[in-house]
C-alpha cells in the first residue's frame, strides 16, 4: 500500500493548495464587501490555480496506473512500483504543472486593455482572456492546446487502466477475489467521475450560458467543493 498512500498524502497536499488559491480570497471579499485584488495577486492566483489543477490531473493519472499494476500485474507490483519510480512519477508532474501554469501566466501578461471587472469570484484564465481588448488567438490556441493535453489524454489513459483492470478482474475465478479487487478501485474512480464531471459541467455551463452569475456558481462545484469531498471519500473507504 505504501505507493498508494504516497499518491494519497500528494493528492491530500494539492487539493489543500488548490483551496487555498480561492477560499480565503474569497471569505475576505465576503466578509469585507469588497471585491478587490491588486494586479500582482490576481496573477499570483492564476499561476498557482492552473499549476495545482494541472497536478490534480496527473496525480489521478499516477493512481490509476498504480491500480492497474496492482491488479493486473500483483506478483510484480512491488518491483515496477518502486519508490524511485514513484518519486520520479510525482517530480515529473510538479515540473510539468509548473511549466504549464507559468505558459499560460505568460501568455494572459502579453495582452493589453484588460477590463477592471472580472465576472467571477477568482481570476480564471479563461476570464482574464475573454476580457482583453489585444488580440487573443494565440491565447485561445494554447489554451485549447492545454485542454486536450492536459484533460483528454490523461483522461485516455484513465479509461485504458480501468478496461485493463475491468478485463483482468473478468478473468478472477474467485468472487470475493473481484470483489476485493474493485473494491480498490471505488475511492479512486468516484474521485475521477466527481473531478471530471464537475470539470465538464463548468465547462458545457461557460459553452451555453452567458450569464457570469450562473458560470461562477457551477465553478464553485470545480474549485471547492470537489477537493473537499476527496480526501471525506477516500476516509470512508
Amino acid at each position: 500500500h505504501q505507493p498508494m498512500f504516497y499518491f494519497l498524502s500528494n493528492l491530500s497536499l494539492v487539493d489543500i493548495c488548490f483551496t487555498s488559491t480561492t477560499i480565503p480570497k474569497m471569505l475576505v471579499n465576503i466578509q469585507t464587501q469588497s471585491k478587490v485584488i491588486t494586479y500582482e495577486g490576481c496573477t499570483t492566483q492564476m499561476y498557482f490555480f492552473t499549476y495545482f489543477g494541472a497536478l490534480d490531473v496527473f496525480l489521478l493519472t499516477m493512481m490509476a496506473y498504480d491500480r492497474f499494476v496492482a491488479i493486473c500485474h500483483p506478483l510484480h507490483y512491488t518491483v515496477i512500483m518502486n519508490p524511485w519510480l514513484c518519486g520520479l512519477l510525482v517530480l515529473v508532474s510538479w515540473i510539468l504543472g509548473s511549466l504549464n501554469s507559468l505558459l499560460e501566466t505568460l501568455m494572459v501578461l502579453r495582452l493589453s486593455c484588460i477590463d477592471l471587472e472580472i465576472p467571477h469570484f477568482f481570476c480564471e484564465l479563461k476570464q482574464m482572456v475573454q476580457l482583453a481588448c489585444s488580440d487573443t488567438f494565440f491565447n485561445n490556441v494554447v489554451l485549447y492546446f492545454v485542454t486536450v493535453l492536459l484533460g483528454v489524454c490523461p483522461l485516455a489513459g484513465i479509461l485504458y487502466s480501468y478496461s485493463k483492470i475491468v478485463s483482468c478482474i473478468r478473468g478472477m475465478a474467485s468472487a470475493q477475489g473481484k470483489y476485493k479487487a474493485f473494491s480498490t478501485c471505488v475511492s479512486h474512480l468516484s474521485v475521477v467521475s466527481l473531478f471530471y464531471c464537475t470539470g465538464l459541467g463548468v465547462y458545457l455551463s461557460s459553452a451555453t450560458t452567458h450569464s457570469s452569475q450562473s458560470s461562477a456558481v457551477t465553478s464553485v462545484m470545480y474549485t471547492v467543493v470537489t477537493p473537499m469531498l476527496n480526501p471525506v471519500i477516500y476516509r470512508v473507504k
